[in-house]
């Protein structure tokens, strides 16, 4: 007796709402930490860590953003997977990563260039170039691709 299986579909969609002419174009860092900056709700950039993705197109246009990760008040959980899977869906060409630290440090951690050069070396695997990794503060950021640490 021939077994029946049942299989699920899985179904992937991106669809954004926002014109090809409303995006945003990254031509440097500092266009990046504005608009990392407007996906913060007043008051918690100080409050907490929280780690977040900018895909873009070929373009280096903005195609979206996704919160990855919110944590405590030195860290937050960061799952490689995650932000590759943000940026498959979006069939994002670059993806500019960014945290930030609450007590205003703008120091890179050995923790936040391992995860760095992990996400990068992910990333490279599936044709998706890690532009930056910006670490914020409500008044600065850092770069790390403007220091070299890419």
């Amino acid at each position: 007796m021939k077994q029946i299986y049942q299989i699920a579909e899985v179904e992937l969609s991106y669809k954004t709402s926002i014109k090809k002419e409303d995006r945003h174009k990254i031509t440097s860092s500092e266009d990046a930490y504005d608009i990392l900056m407007k996906t913060f709700r007043e008051g918690t950039i100080e409050y907490k860590e929280f780690f977040k993705v900018l895909m873009l197109n070929q373009a280096n246009e903005v195609v979206g953003y996704s919160a990855i990760s919110e944590g405590g008040i030195s860290g937050c959980i960061v799952d490689v997977r995650v932000i590759l899977q943000a940026a498959l869906l979006s069939n994002a060409s670059g993806i500019i990563i960014a945290h930030n630290h609450p007590g205003g440090n703008l120091v890179a951690s050995e923790q936040d260039l391992s995860i760095t050069k992990k996400i990068k070396e992910g990333a490279k695997l599936i044709d998706i170039n890690l532009l930056d990794h910006l670490i914020l503060t409500s008044e600065s950021y850092l770069s790390l691709a403007d220091k070299g640490l890419l």
